[in-house]
């Protein structure tokens, strides 16, 4: 995000069209993991870990909708899930999910339904870094919602809408060009009234502001002037809710 910021504003007047998911993880999935110094994915995990400190994963039967490479998994399977399946649109992201983990259940979506997935499947659904992604979020949701048990739990962590409508983009680095990735922006608050209407009660919430303690990621990318730009603004958001 530092790096894609600083690089909209650098290079403001040459213009990437934005890909779309599928293509864009596809391009991306040879490195997706080789980021030691990604502010988001340190931030996703900051909040990822707070939401999830209370919730039981043994003996679970989980899904992580829009895995990617399964950046989670390690702790998921830690806690020693009865189940965990993996969904994401990118096959190059699941093929490398499956080079970490030969075992692992995968399924590759290609829409926002789970037709094949009976109602009342899962114990808990995660989704980070996914639901800016997704055009027709209220489609999605519902479907989440069809296959999580009563008593279910889900989280739900991304990119805040309000640095999106900011302007923040998620980018990579692709043979020397910085591609943005498509992504819609969709309110923090419409997403929890959303869930109100379907009976799910807010269990938690936190989101991870720019600010001095994530300085120090600005000043190795000699992105200052980013860092006072979006001080104070919130990056990274994250829900847990529950089905009633």
């Amino acid at each position: 995000m530092i790096q894609t910021i600083r690089n909209i504003i650098k290079y403001k007047s040459f213009h990437v069209p934005d890909k779309g998911s599928q293509e864009a993880y596809n391009l991306w999935a040879d490195n997706y993991d080789d980021q030691p110094d990604n502010l988001m994915f340190y931030l996703d995990g900051v909040v990822f870990t707070q939401l999830m400190a209370n919730i039981s994963v043994k003996d679970k039967v989980i899904a992580d909708i829009g895995c990617g490479t399964g950046r989670h998994w390690p702790m998921l399977f830690q806690n020693l899930p009865a189940k965990l399946t993996g969904y994401d649109v990118s096959d190059g992201m699941l093929n490398r999910l499956k080079l970490k983990f030969p075992d692992a259940d995968t399924v590759q979506i290609t829409d926002n339904f789970l037709g094949h997935i009976p109602d009342n499947t899962y114990d808990l659904i995660i989704s980070t870094l996914t639901v800016a992604h997704i055009e027709n979020l209220d489609e999605a949701l519902l479907e989440w919602c069809r296959v999580l048990k009563p008593g279910g739990n889900i989280i739900i962590t991304d990119f805040h809408p309000k640095a999106l409508a900011a302007g923040g983009k998620r980018t990579f680095q692709y043979q020397n060009t910085h591609i943005p990735i498509v992504n819609f922006v969709h309110p923090t608050d419409a997403i929890k009234s959303f869930f109100k209407e379907q009976n799910f009660e807010l269990i938690n919430e936190a989101e991870k502001v720019i600010d001095n303690t994530v300085m120090h990621y600005y000043i190795k990318q000699n992105a200052m002037h980013v860092y006072w730009k979006f001080r104070g603004m919130p990056m990274i958001y994250g829900l847990h809710l529950k089905k009633g």
